[in-house]
């Protein structure tokens, strides 16, 4: 079988969860032709890719896909792109806030989702879930991991991308979108079973 590597975020911020990382360790161990090979990685610039990449260099995946947290969305949000900056209005995990700065100097501006990401929206709204394509993953820790794996994996037939997902319900407040634990799991199999 072929590996997927898919990775989920620790609490950030403010929260006590990260429904990125609940929904990645309660998917099955394999998923249409992948055996899943699941990892919690910390939201700290630069220490997250290292943890991804570390582990991608054991396991040999066919495709990555990182999960984050984008609370305030309401739907599923499958990147598009990712850029060549990084900027934070909030601390990461150890406290760096980065302003205006290239995630690599020399690097590309941006790179494009290597995922089938348009088919990967359209088979999640088929099972009744909401998804979108987003064009911006941000300037934090999420956009940071995506550039940094797109400009890694470049010209390979390793597949690259990043999901975002919405807050869980009990983390809403004040009347912000929010989605179920179960139809986030559901979706995640669904973008796995429709990468070829």
């Amino acid at each position: 079988m072929k590996k997927l590597l898919i990775t989920g975020f620790d609490p950030f911020g403010n929260q006590e969860i990260n429904p990125s990382w609940e929904s990645v360790k309660n998917l099955p161990e394999e998923i249409g032709e992948y055996r899943i090979e699941k990892l919690m990685i910390p939201t700290v610039f630069g220490k997250a890719y290292q943890k991804v990449i570390e582990k991608a260099e054991q396991i040999n995946p066919s495709a990555i896909i990182c999960v984050g947290l984008a609370g305030g969305r309401k739907s599923i949000t499958v990147e598009t792109v990712a850029i060549n900056l990084k900027e934070a209005n909030i601390s990461d995990n150890e406290g760096n806030t980065p302003v205006n700065e290239n995630i690599l100097t020399e690097g590309e501006n941006a790179y494009f989702s290597t995922l089938p990401i348009r088919d990967i929206v359209k088979k999640i709204r088929e099972s009744g879930i909401d998804a979108n394509l987003s064009f911006s993953a941000g300037a934090f820790v999420c956009n940071e991991t995506l550039y940094l794996l797109l400009d890694k994996y470049k010209n390979t037939d390793v597949k690259v991308g990043f999901i975002h997902l919405p807050f869980l319900p009990e983390q809403a407040q004040n009347g912000q979108p929010s989605m179920p634990m179960a139809d986030m799991v559901k979706a995640l199999k669904v973008a796995i079973e429709t990468i070829q």
